[in-house]
């Protein structure tokens, strides 16, 4: 026979509610059991009544055992995260320094093959020819190494 679906609210019968909450805290600390039979696994669990009487379960001898695994693991995770966000930001700082370069490159690039020296300065004319110069020179000493 199956249940119905209760609606999820607060008991306001004090005696019902007791009585739903030691069924209730029976069941979860079998299912918590048999999780650490079954799977092998590192169960705690802690219950505090209304009353704020304390019922735990624990999988190993110790429950702070498993407390202070747990609070190493999310120690290790907010490090973990921390250390990457830094990575991020620097990662992203180094990608807009090589955008940088990148444009200034690609202006010098045009400079040096004549697209737009319209905007130079004559100074800036005379360096892109004595660089120019500086490269056919290299290119003639290096032709006749190549021809051999």
């Amino acid at each position: 026979m199956a249940r119905g679906k209760i609606q999820l609210r607060r008991i306001e019968n004090t005696t019902s509610r007791q009585v739903t909450f030691s069924k209730r805290r029976n069941g979860l600390l079998k299912k918590a059991y048999e999780l650490s039979v079954l799977c092998d696994a590192e169960v705690a669990v802690l219950i505090f009544s209304q009353k704020g009487r304390l019922y735990e379960f624990s999988s190993n001898s110790e429950i702070q055992k498993t407390i202070d695994r747990y609070r190493r693991s999310t120690y290790d995770m907010d490090t973990y995260k921390s250390n990457l966000d830094q990575c991020i930001l620097h990662l992203k700082q180094e990608t807009t320094d090589m955008e940088r370069k990148i444009e200034l490159l690609e202006v010098s690039l045009r400079k040096l093959s004549g697209e737009c020296l319209g905007s130079c300065s004559i100074d800036e004319i005379q360096m892109i020819g004595d660089q120019l110069e500086r490269s056919l020179s290299s290119i003639r000493a290096r032709k006749p190494l190549c021809l051999v």
